[in-house]
């Protein structure tokens, strides 16, 4: 036992390489930071990677820690579970604007409150970089966006490409309700997430407008609400044996009409994301399938079994569809949220989506789907209004410490490199 946790125990120093993507070299002279994640993200330690790219970090102290290099200004993380001993990171040179980044959808998911005095709304951009050679997005607007007149934010995210959920402030820009997202846009595809509210009084026009060439434009709301689309708009409603509706827009250009208005109450069917989880754990400890486990899912889209196309190779529409109607998507990301990435290859299906065939196997790894999901149904009660702060902050205090204790156990029984493929990428 001893032995075994010794593997998994604090060590002295991390090493690590970073690689220039972008010319397929050493990353010379870039600053290497250690971030300590318990109470607040502070720096442990610091460096710059020498001429083969090379680097090492003190570890001065237990926890979970960040490893984060700056190149050309945009910052790239990995994480440090306790025991790392080396990482490899790898970055891009940045530019204003990069030849190859553009929307692949903007989806809209819509319903009021209990009263219908208040209109919610979470949206979803997706962002493709597909740059050659690759090239990172970055300056002080390198995402741009509009939101309705009279919204109120209530929370945001980003998230980077194999990365986890992170808090990301939209920044207002100098024309009416236009805000740009200081992220980078890595190469692959860049998530954003923004959730609002706006006066409702049971009739609502929206107006939206893209920034850039966008694949999809999607609408969802409850059934109970009605979807008008404007003269010359081009959506189309898609149907589902669901719960809500959903009208797409494909191919739309940047000046192209798109409003649309909506009318009535209603409500989504509160996300189930960790009752679906455990039962798809159950699932695969018993050896029973991922469809016997979508025969009792509730949730939006719920009940539908695994997607046949859940990355959208057949339909571009299904990757979407599957990622949002299995609920918000992205969450929040709490101090130790990265930890709970997981990957499909452990067994963790992606938010919003069904576990694969089999479930999971128990243990660590479906310890950790389930703390995933408890965290993102505890930032969509908080957004939905249905937890006072105080009530929020004792809650996530007692998932961190739990998830700490998890990830402790979890490590005396496995090498520091199969913690690290549980943990996954942040960003």
């Amino acid at each position: 036992m001893v032995a075994a946790f010794s593997c998994f125990a604090l060590a002295e120093s991390i090493t690590g390489v970073v690689t220039n993507k972008t010319t397929n070299r050493p990353a010379a002279g870039d600053d290497v930071v250690l971030i300590r994640l318990q109470q607040g993200m502070q720096e442990a330690s610091r460096t710059k990677t020498d001429s083969h790219g090379r680097f090492t970090l003190d570890v001065p102290d237990q926890g979970i820690h960040l490893v984060r290099v700056t190149h050309d200004k945009a910052n790239y993380f990995r994480p440090a579970p306790p025991g790392t001993q080396s990482v490899e990171i790898d970055v891009y040179n940045a530019a204003a604007k990069v030849k190859g980044v553009a929307g692949e959808a903007d989806v809209m998911r819509i319903q009021t409150d209990a009263s219908g005095k208040v209109l919610h709304v979470v949206e979803n951009f997706f962002v493709k970089n597909e740059s050659n050679p690759p090239l990172t997005q970055f300056s002080d607007r390198p995402f741009e966006f509009y939101l309705p007149a009279g919204a109120v934010v209530e929370g945001s995210a980003a998230l980077a490409p194999g990365g986890m959920p992170v808090q990301a402030s939209p920044v207002p820009l100098g024309d009416a309700n236009h805000y740009a997202f200081i992220f980078p846009i890595r190469p692959g595809e860049t998530r954003f997430q923004i959730t609002y509210r706006l006066p409702y009084s049971g009739s609502l026009k929206f107006s939206p407008r893209v920034g850039m060439p966008t694949d999809t434009i999607a609408i969802m709301m409850p059934k109970s609400m009605t979807f008008t689309g404007g003269a010359s708009t081009p959506y189309s409603a898609v149907t589902e044996e669901t719960t809500a509706q959903t009208y797409v827009a494909r191919s739309v250009a940047p000046s192209e009409p798109l409003d649309f208005t909506v009318s009535g109450i209603g409500q989504m069917p509160r996300d189930t994301e960790a009752a679906a989880t455990a039962g798809a754990d159950a699932s695969g400890a018993t050896g029973g399938t991922a469809a016997g486990t979508a025969a009792t899912d509730t949730r939006p889209g719920g009940g539908l079994g695994v997607p046949l196309d859940p990355e959208g190779t057949n339909d571009p529409w299904a990757k979407y569809k599957w990622w949002i109607l299995g609920g918000l998507g992205l969450a929040m990301a709490a101090g130790a949220g990265f930890m709970l990435t997981g990957n499909q290859k452990a067994g963790i299906a992606p938010a919003g989506g069904v576990a694969a065939a089999g479930g999971f196997a128990g243990g660590p790894v479906s310890l950790l789907a389930a703390m995933k999901e408890e965290l993102f149904e505890l930032e969509t009660d908080r957004l939905q209004g249905r937890l006072t702060e105080s009530e929020y902050v004792e809650q996530k205090a007692a998932l961190e410490v739990v998830l700490r204790r998890a990830l402790l156990r979890g490590g005396r029984g496995e090498s520091s490199a199969e913690a690290s493929n549980v943990a996954g990428p942040f960003v």
